[in-house]
């Protein structure tokens, strides 16, 4: 039996979503570094801002990733040796860390640089539309000619599109006339994951460089890339991805099937949000999953894996 361990991408950030995590003496460390990266301490940062500030991109990042990090530790003692982990957009450079890959001040280290690179090749008028229950072929119709592509393709016909706001905007109202049952803007403020961010991709390659990978890890812990859903296997190859995936798409149906083959018998999202965590319940409906925000305290997030380990 396998836990499968879902890193959140930005999107979810909230007032609270680091009221299991931010007294965590595991996460001292994380979050004092956290703090020197965005200027102030993230746990009053998620109180006191606004939305909008939120969401911007580099903060989103790091808030995303201090939160997988932190749950990561917080829980490691009452988590099943062998777990599956994959990470959605930004999360995917968590779930290396939580992976024990990489160090977790080195992850939080990578995701800023991940970000500044980011965000000096988005130009203010980018974004991210969702839409759903169009089939791929429709979805790449609607997005040829235009600066817009593919991101994420997650399960039962539910995409991820990124590029121009204007070229988004029209996809929104077409995709919406050609029978879409929904289609909704992401506050997310970059074009991830196509090739508007080609540039972005080769120099956080250049970045990826300088990594030292640790050796001391988890031996039954089974990573997943996003762009193709296969296991990390070669890491030295594998971390390459990570670059390539700021300008190609994530196959995040593919990670969830890969945790499944892999012998996933619950999935449990580290938040912020719950999307990872719906979604997999959609694709698996028989296999238990929750995210970190559903639980009011860590005594009920140790108690369902007590149950959902114990019982599988």
């Amino acid at each position: 039996m396998a836990l499968a361990i879902l890193c959140s991408g930005q999107g979810g950030q909230h007032p609270g979503m680091f009221d299991l995590t931010g007294d965590a003496p595991q996460a001292a460390s994380l979050f004092a570094h956290a703090s020197a990266q965005l200027g102030s301490d993230p746990r009053v940062l998620v109180k006191q801002a606004d939305l909008d500030a939120l969401h911007l991109n580099r903060t989103a990042q790091l808030l995303c990733t201090l939160q997988a990090l932190s749950a990561a530790a917080l829980l490691d003692s009452a988590l099943p040796g062998q777990r599956c982990l994959a990470g959605y957009s930004v999360g995917e450079v968590a779930a290396w860390g939580v992976a024990g890959w990489l160090g977790a001040v080195e992850t939080l280290d990578l995701v800023d640089t991940r970000a500044r690179l980011m965000d000096a090749e988005s130009h203010g008028d980018e974004g991210m539309l969702f839409i759903r229950g169009l089939d791929r072929a429709s979805v790449d119709q609607l997005c040829a000619g235009r600066e817009a592509a593919v991101a994420i393709c997650n399960p039962a016909n539910a995409w991820v599109l990124a590029g121009r706001r204007s070229a988004l905007d029209i996809i929104a109202h077409e995709a919406t006339q050609h029978g879409a049952l929904r289609a909704s803007s992401i506050p997310v403020k970059v074009p991830s994951h196509t090739y508007l961010l080609a540039n972005a991709s080769a120099a956080f390659d250049r970045a990826l460089a300088d990594v030292h990978l640790q050796t001391a890890r988890q031996p039954r812990v089974r990573l997943f890339s996003g762009i193709d859903g296969d296991p990390v296997l070669d890491a030295g190859n594998d971390l390459h991805k990570l670059a390539l995936q700021i300008s190609h798409p994530i196959q995040w149906e593919k990670c969830l099937t890969g945790c499944v083959e892999a012998g996933a018998t619950a999935f449990l999202e580290l938040g912020p949000g719950r999307a990872l965590a719906e979604m997999a319940a959609g694709a698996y409906p028989e296999i238990p999953a929750r995210s970190l925000d559903d639980f009011r305290s860590v005594r009920g997030v140790l108690e369902w894996l007590t149950r959902v380990m114990g019982s599988a």
